[in-house]
């Protein structure tokens, strides 16, 4: 750096005037209370702005690794089903037994064969609202978390893991597809983590037949 580029700060004190100099002889004096004020003022700001600046990388860090630590759940051994569905139970639930057709809350991460994460209720902080049963959603789930075809329907607080073949996925169609870009390919095998939190609160006290 050049000798006439270099950085100076003044640490003014109450009581000192500022005085302009030849090179400034445009500005004004300004009361030494004021100087002083605008001074710390400008200080704190540029303090403050130094922190939000540095502790942003730090937060977003910290959120990333939060979320992978939450989605990561302990492997177990597949038990599969005749229609070709694999699941196993990370943690067994002690709550209600998934209701028929009634909505419930589910937490889940979902990947593809490769273990590519592509879907996360944790990424968007908050579960997810299903119902079961009725054709809502891919058969891989209904049979994987309400259960049926050798498959035990999955209990509140309950964690599984289910391997789903294509067939009870999506099928040959893309899904999840905008503008020409598809977020699930064709004949895609999926993994879910699922979490079964509970029962959403808002359902009829009526039960739908099956």
């Amino acid at each position: 750096m050049a000798a006439s580029s270099h950085l100076t700060i003044l640490s003014l004190k109450s009581g000192t005037t500022f005085r302009p100099t030849a090179s400034c002889s445009t500005v004004n004096p300004i009361p030494s209370p004021l100087i002083t004020t605008a001074f710390k003022k400008q200080m704190m700001g540029f303090l403050a702005a130094s922190v939000v600046a540095a502790a942003a990388p730090l937060e977003a860090n910290a959120t990333r690794i939060e979320y992978f630590a939450t989605v990561s759940e302990p492997s177990c051994e597949l038990n599969f089903v005749r229609s070709g569905l694999g699941y196993c139970d990370v943690v067994v639930g002690s709550g209600d037994p998934v209701p028929f057709a009634q909505l419930i809350n589910i937490h889940y991460t979902a990947r593809f064969g490769d273990g590519v994460v592509f879907d996360s209720t944790y990424k968007r902080a908050r579960p997810l609202t299903m119902r079961l049963g009725v054709g809502k959603v891919i058969k891989g789930l209904d049979q994987g978390i309400l259960g049926g075809g050798g498959v035990p329907p999955m209990q509140v607080g309950g964690k599984r893991k289910l391997h789903i073949p294509p067939h009870l996925a999506y099928g040959p169609e893309p899904a999840g597809c905008f503008s020409g870009d598809c977020n699930i390919p064709a004949n895609a095998t999926l993994v879910y983590d699922v979490n079964f939190v509970n029962v959403y609160s808002g359902n009829r006290n009526t039960m739908h037949d099956p």
